[in-house]
């Protein structure tokens, strides 16, 4: 069921919360020209401009700072009220977006299909695949409902805690480091390492560590993502940091040691949108994700 509510204003919306047309419509999933036409038509209807146009994208008016906050209270009330109708036998239905990290496609993604479509054949499951800081933008930006994303800090609130990974140092299996039981962070820092591109959470944390303990780390090449970082370890581009898990192929030609003084893990979490109403079908979607994923990361 549509929203109750006229989608042009959806689109305002989108449009004042990224502070750009075209980022509208990429997260809308629509045609520059359609969410220029609708802002334009809703400019018409109201009388008075919603948008000042800049150098960087659109700021709202006067006028577009008074109507906005109204406009999301309406939204999210409407979308509520449409969820309510479409599920008012208690089933879920609708629309859910779902991201998740390259390493949980092959283990959760066809679980995950598989149980929604048998216990709520209304839901239409969106699954998408990125790095963690592509998930959470596209969380930001309302086009994910839900998604597994790696905290390397404390998680946000309302996030839901899955597991906690220690982080171990990946070398070839044929380095005489593959022989050791654990490796201090001190001796880590002054490696040749496989690290992300800046800006990446982890590659912040790692190199504030770093500066307090008065190092600072050598990057030999980035990479960003962990089977690139591996696959560079294996040609003897330098060291990662990544969890302990190796992809079958990677288990003869890579080993992992633990990192210790201090100890390294990260967090992998289940977040929510804010910026999207929550239904029924989210709520039970992120509950069967939560039961699917949590025993599938311990093991």
């Amino acid at each position: 069921m549509q929203s109750i509510l006229d989608p042009k204003w959806q689109v305002f919306v989108k449009a004042a919360d990224l502070g750009s047309v075209s980022a509208a419509a990429l997260a809308l999933e629509l045609p520059l020209s359609v969410v220029s036409r609708h802002i334009a038509q809703l400019e018409r209807e109201a009388g008075a401009r919603l948008f000042r146009r800049t150098g960087r994208g659109v700021v709202l008016t006067e006028f577009g700072q008074e109507v906005y906050p109204r406009i999301v209270i309406l939204l999210r009330d409407a979308e509520q009220l449409a969820d309510e109708m479409r599920t008012r036998k208690g089933l879920p239905m609708g629309d859910v977006r779902f991201g998740m990290l390259p390493s949980m496609v092959p283990v959760l993604a066809g679980r995950l299909f598989t149980e929604v479509r048998k216990q709520w054949p209304q839901v239409r499951l969106h699954l998408t695949e990125g790095s963690s800081v592509q998930l959470e933008d596209w969380l930001v930006q309302g086009r994910l409902d839900l998604a597994i994303l790696l905290r390397e800090g404390a998680e946000q609130p309302g996030e839901v805690v899955l597991e906690r990974i220690a982080l171990y140092l990946v070398v070839p299996a044929s380095h005489a480091f593959a022989k050791r039981k654990s490796i201090p962070f001190d001796e880590v820092a002054t490696l040749s390492l496989v690290l992300p591109s800046e800006p990446h959470p982890l590659r912040a944390r790692l190199s504030a560590l770093a500066r307090e303990r008065g190092l600072s780390l050598v990057a030999a090449l980035e990479a960003n993502s962990i089977r690139l970082q591996h696959e560079m370890v294996a040609c003897r581009g330098g060291f990662a940091i990544t969890a302990s898990s190796l992809a079958p192929h990677d288990t003869r030609r890579l080993a992992t040691i633990p990192i210790v003084k201090p100890a390294l893990d990260r967090t992998i979490v289940l977040a929510t949108t804010t910026h999207r109403p929550h239904t029924l079908a989210t709520r039970s979607v992120a509950e069967l994700i939560r039961t699917l994923a949590t025993p599938l990361l311990k093991s």
